[in-house]
């Protein structure tokens, strides 16, 4: 068959014989040329092969023989045309256009598809009373070789055709996949695949097998892993992983702590009790809330209240067994530092703590994975376990090394590939090293922020009232006091670190921790009637023998 324009041919194209292939004759660049089709840039050059899979009626641009003006008519326009009857190819009669009766008139897809290589003129009284030419525009879609998505080309691109049908009944259009879609694919695996592009995007694993993802290479995908992960972090170095739940490894919990009454009322959890000893000292606030000492024992009841009233009921234990203690009423706001008041020294799988501890929760790996080379969590002193993901994964291997496999995350790592159509019976490989994953920084905050409030910072404390209160007990906490009023450039006085344990009790003396304080006449008082510090007696060593007995580690 002699080549023809695209437009001729399109034109000329019995729909019910699709799908044909067309074959490239030349473009405006007779080594190919380089179109925007559909968004998507598109390489025709010459050879190359279409399947043509469907035609729809975009627009017509309707020309005025007699002005030369043109106008587009969408596929919906409802007016009705006939035949021009005039001796000339372009002549212009003006006559009655012929209203009921059997030959009403065509309608616009009627009336070009009598577009036979050339236009004929028409007559539409709703246009105009001239002759007019209609020249269709289709939307022509096609399949091409090695595209994922069908290209929707225009029937008026500039390039030559030649309709190769019957002689190209053998060729495969062979059509590229994401590899999030061999997911639902279960039935076309273990297969070989090729990757056409590599991943696009920042990295998302600091591992050896992610930067070998590049255009060219050959994997074997043997199936889907049933495993879930784990999102866990490294609070001492910043460091993020995912835990398969193959990993072999022990783990012991570690108590959690608290910064402020907020979050330990964030801590409480359904049908479980909350015991914390206080680290840091609190100062109270008038009758209202007392304050809080290092070493107070407290259990947290609830909260009490709605919005701004609400506030936390905790029990304070007394100081000795026989001593019954007192009810709190703590606001959120309230500062101060707690721990978890718990020794648990058993050995947990992670399987097991998940079902055993809410999430988020601290842990130490106890016991590496024995089957890991180098188990990197072993040498962290603690792991935060934040949230358990049941991402799919996808295990597979290099050719060149079928025996050393992966886990992939096609909707975290996705790449086009081109499945091989040979049968292959692969070996189920081995995916230690997928056990445990090292995330990027970037990528870590980025999975954050696709889990339900994973960014969403806590409310914000309202402000402390300007309020100072006494010591626990009566005592003046160890914590600094706001600084005294006095001249812009005057520094706030410290108060000194308590004397050693070794140290027998001695009073503080002014001369034993002198400190620059404001000039004489701004108001302030002297050393010795602004601090009365506390000496360590018998007391203060009992709070710490109670602090050291909570720690396991």
């Amino acid at each position: 068959m002699e080549s023809l324009s695209f437009q001729e041919y399109i034109c000329s194209l019995d729909p019910a014989t699709l799908p044909r292939i067309l074959r490239i004759c030349s473009g405006v660049y007779f080594q190919g040329s380089v179109y925007e089709i559909s968004g998507n840039e598109c390489c025709l050059s010459t050879g190359d092969l279409l399947k043509v899979m469907a035609v729809a009626l975009e627009k017509v641009i309707c020309e005025d023989t007699e002005t030369g003006q043109t106008t587009e008519l969408p596929p919906t326009f409802k007016g009705l045309f006939k035949p021009a009857s005039a001796p000339g190819p372009y002549s212009t009669p003006r006559g009655p256009f012929l209203e009921g009766g059997k030959q009403r008139g065509l309608t616009l897809h009627q009336a070009v598809g009598r577009w036979a290589g050339q236009p004929r003129p028409m007559l539409c009284p709703t246009i105009s009373p001239c002759a007019l030419l209609l020249h269709p525009v289709y939307e022509v879609h096609a399949t091409m070789h090695l595209r994922r998505d069908m290209v929707k080309i225009p029937s008026t691109l500039e390039v030559d055709v030649e309709d190769v049908t019957e002689e190209a009944q053998h060729v495969q259009f062979a059509r590229p996949l994401l590899l999030s879609e061999v997911l639902g694919m279960e039935e076309a695996l273990p297969t070989r695949a090729e990757i056409l592009e590599g991943p696009a995007g920042p990295a998302i694993f600091e591992n050896a097998w992610v930067p070998r993802l590049q255009r060219g290479q050959w994997l074997q995908l043997h199936g889907r892993t049933h495993a879930w992960r784990v999102l866990a972090s490294a609070p001492s170095s910043g460091r993020h992983f995912l835990l398969s739940s193959a990993y072999q490894g022990r783990f012991r919990r570690r108590p959690r702590q608290f910064t402020g009454v907020q979050e330990l009322a964030a801590g409480l959890r359904p049908r479980q009790q909350l015991r914390v000893v206080v680290t840091q000292d609190c100062e109270g606030r008038g009758d209202d809330v007392p304050p809080l000492g290092v070493g107070d024992r407290l259990e947290v009841r609830g909260l009490q209240g709605n919005g701004p009233g609400t506030w936390l009921l905790c029990h304070r234990h007394g100081e000795e067994e026989e001593e019954e203690g007192e009810e709190l009423l703590l606001p959120l706001d309230l500062g101060g530092g707690f721990v978890e008041d718990a020794c648990d020294s058993k050995k947990y799988r992670l399987a097991e703590l998940l079902e055993q501890q809410p999430l988020p929760c601290e842990v130490r790996v106890v016991a590496p994975d024995p089957e890991l080379e180098r188990d990197t969590l072993g040498a962290l002193p603690a792991l935060r376990l934040e949230t358990r993901l049941d991402q799919p994964f996808l295990v597979g291997s290099f050719c060149e090394e079928p025996e050393e496999g992966f886990e992939i995350p096609p909707r975290w790592l996705d790449f086009s590939i081109l499945l091989s159509e040979e049968p292959v019976h692969p070996l189920a490989p081995c995916t230690r090293r997928s056990r445990v994953e090292e995330l990027t920084e970037a990528f870590y905050y980025r999975l954050l922020a696709q889990l339900p409030g994973g960014l969403a910072p806590p409310p914000p404390r309202p402000p402390k009232p300007a309020q100072a209160g006494t010591g626990p007990r009566g005592r003046s906490p160890s914590s600094p006091r706001p600084p005294v009023p006095g001249p812009p450039t005057t520094s706030p006085r410290l108060a000194p670190p308590l004397p050693p344990l070794p140290a027998l009790p001695q009073a503080s003396t002014p001369s034993q921790h002198s400190h620059p304080g404001p000039p004489r006449g701004a108001g302030t008082e002297s050393d010795s009637s602004e601090h009365d510090y506390e000496t360590v007696d018998d007391n203060m060593k009992k709070t710490i023998r109670k602090m050291q007995a909570i720690f396991p580690f």
